[in-house]
């Protein structure tokens, strides 16, 4: 676990709020991703530089970008 990344209590607590898992993605999977898309909005880095443990760069993003389209 990363220096910002939530913990299992935090990812718990926020899991419900989360919108529906698309494509039977875990939640343990999607914690991941939030937490990837958490570290490059820390950090300002570029998408294509964000840590693999966060799971490829572009599925990162593509969640990013599909919860900003939407509102969430």
């Amino acid at each position: 676990m990363g220096r910002g990344d939530l913990s299992d209590e935090q990812g718990a607590v926020l899991e419900p709020m989360w919108p529906v898992a698309m494509r039977g993605r875990t939640a343990v999977g999607r914690r991941k991703l939030i937490d990837g898309i958490r570290w490059r909005v820390r950090t300002g880095a570029p998408w294509r530089d964000s840590p693999s443990e966060y799971g490829p760069w572009q599925k990162v993003y593509g969640l990013f970008r599909r919860w900003q389209r939407d509102g969430t």
